[in-house]
């Protein structure tokens, strides 16, 4: 096991993840805490592993686009969480609207709001302005947190 894998393994031990991998309910535990960089730390533990030809390579790229398209409004980079948010959309528009326990064409209109607010912002950060924070809604038979 590798030093970030460790890691990851920690941060996800005491989760009930239901019928779910750890790992992928960790990923809503993170981004709904805003912990987006960790979100994006334990969903690509799982993504890696399933390698390019899993079913689910390209929708856990977009759940990791979507957290690192937040790591970057918390620094402030708008450019480049746009960049993200688009490359998400991109990923999720593969998979059908139900996915993996999930309602993915609510988590991509969530993505789509997200990059329009920035791009209609005039160079303000969402983010920060709002004080708000998105949240996703947990897999399917996954019990409560």
């Amino acid at each position: 096991m590798s030093g970030k894998s460790a890691k990851v393994a920690a941060m996800v031990a005491g989760l009930d993840p239901g019928p779910w991998d750890r790992r992928y309910v960790g990923w809503f535990v993170c981004f709904n805490r805003g912990e987006y960089y960790e979100a994006h730390d334990v969903l690509e533990d799982l993504w890696l592993e399933g390698g390019k030809g899993g079913l689910n390579y390209g929708f856990y790229k977009g759940l990791i686009q979507l957290a690192g398209a937040f790591v970057h409004l918390q620094k402030g980079r708008l450019g480049p969480a746009v960049a993200l948010f688009r490359l998400a959309e991109a990923n999720f528009a593969r998979y059908p609207v139900r996915h993996a326990g999930i309602d993915l064409s609510a988590v991509a209109g969530l993505s789509v709001e997200w990059r329009s607010r920035v791009e209609d912002g005039a160079g303000v950060n969402p983010l920060v302005s709002s004080g708000e924070m998105p949240v996703v809604r947990f897999p399917d038979g996954m019990p409560a947190t």
